[in-house]
């Protein structure tokens, strides 16, 4: 592991064209957090364990088609910034969240990005929301040399984008095919798969090849694979052609939105066979989409509120308090990502006092020391490769339960091993 991240250490520093940050200050202090842009100022380095609070970006959607997923990312770091502080914070220095609105497109991103970083002068970043975004922005980290975690970005090649670039959501590689052997064990007589995925979207472009892939290694007939945009509201031809080719299983890669519609215009047509929800799917919002018509919808998750630690029996007791309702993946991942951060700089601090380090080494080492540790987090155990891709052991498939009036329902988790 040292080796492997010496080696990232080296590659970053050669990437390093222009240094960017040339002050000895540590921290700085940071101005109230909000669902808009944030300004901070700025204050001098911080001279004793109660200083000025360390500032960790937040890249999320708040606005847009894409700000229910986001706002779950809120969520969930919201819960761990109280948390982790009430607990003392690192080593007796509190954390304070800089909350940036990405918006649902690129060009927002890389905004939220470069104010995090040249601006609020953060020590890491959590986001963005969409692998779509991260493939923009997370760019900008690396030549920044600003580590960056991803909490719900899960196409291929993410990791793989810098040695600043880690992320804690699990691939889709690793888990989409567990939605499709739950839904054969349902009903071992599926033969006829049709696919349909938003073709406008990186990360569903990513999960519908996994998806493909594992329709034809098990042997099943992919009659059709259909296209669709993100922002689409109607999509009777798609369902219509799909329809027609009389699938067993229909495999849906959208968002919250785009695909809890997709699922209701099925149904509405007459679909009866049993369809999958990609990670799109993994959020409870989905439920005021497709309603009553979301139930029985079939999706694999990274994340069990029912997941017996303590830690995980300590967020989802804090989430429902807040909420009133039990906390989804995206959530538990953002809880997690900045669970990371937290433990990292403890750890860094315990061997070196971080307020001696002016910010671009804290960065620098703080991205090295989150790629050694073990986290025992609300996913289960966690650590990471050498290249920053998530290793996880434990894997869960839910299905939607709706309730007789069509407006609530839950995740109810199957058994697939």
């Amino acid at each position: 592991m040292k080796s492997a991240i010496a080696v990232r250490r080296a590659k970053g520093i050669a990437r390093q064209t222009v240094l960017l940050f040339t002050c000895s200050a540590l921290l700085i202090g940071c101005g109230k957090s909000s669902s808009s842009n944030t300004n901070s100022t700025t204050n001098p380095a911080p001279t004793s364990t109660t200083g000025n609070a360390i500032p960790i970006g937040i890249a999320f959607a708040q606005t847009s088609n894409v700000a229910l997923l986001g706002q779950e990312g809120t969520d969930g770091v919201k819960i761990a910034e109280k948390y982790f502080n009430g607990k003392g914070g690192i080593n007796g220095k509190p954390i304070k969240l800089i909350f940036q609105d990405t918006g649902g497109d690129e060009v927002g991103t890389v905004n939220a990005f470069q104010t995090l970083i040249n601006q609020n002068k953060v020590v890491g970043i959590i986001g963005p929301t969409l692998s779509q975004q991260a493939f923009s922005a997370n760019p900008i980290a690396e030549r920044n040399q600003v580590p960056v975690i991803g909490a719900s970005n899960t196409a291929k090649g993410i990791p793989e984008i810098g040695d600043y670039v880690a992320r804690v959501s699990s691939s889709v590689a690793v888990v989409a095919p567990y939605a499709v052997k739950a839904a054969l064990k349902q009903n071992p007589n599926i033969k006829r798969v049709a696919v349909f995925y938003a073709q406008n979207d990186a990360f569903n472009k990513s999960e519908t090849e996994i998806f493909q892939k594992t329709v034809k290694d098990l042997g099943l007939d992919l009659v059709t694979v259909q296209k669709f945009q993100t922002t689409d509201t109607d999509f009777q031809t798609q369902a219509s052609s799909a329809i027609n080719l009389k699938p067993d299983l229909a495999i849906i890669s959208g968002l919250a939105v785009d695909g809890g519609n997709l699922v209701k215009q099925l149904r509405e047509l007459g679909y009866k066979g049993i369809i999958i929800g990609g990670n799109g799917f993994n959020t409870s919002h989905i439920f005021s989409v497709c309603k009553a018509l979301c139930d029985g919808v079939i999706i694999a998750q990274a994340y069990s509120p029912e997941y017996n630690n303590e830690i995980n029996k300590a967020f989802r007791q804090a989430y429902f308090a807040h909420y009133r309702r039990e906390p989804p993946q995206v959530s538990a991942q953002a809880f997690t990502a900045l669970q990371v951060y937290v433990e990292a700089l403890q750890s860094l601090d315990n061997r070196r006092k971080i307020n001696q380090l002016s910010l671009p080494q804290l960065r620098n080492e703080l991205n090295q020391e989150l790629l050694k540790g073990t986290y025992q987090t609300p996913l289960g155990e966690i650590a990471f490769t050498p290249v920053g891709d998530v290793i996880q052991k434990d894997f869960y498939v839910a299905q939607l339960k709706m309730e007789a009036n069509g407006v609530k329902g839950k995740f109810a988790f199957l058994n697939v091993k």
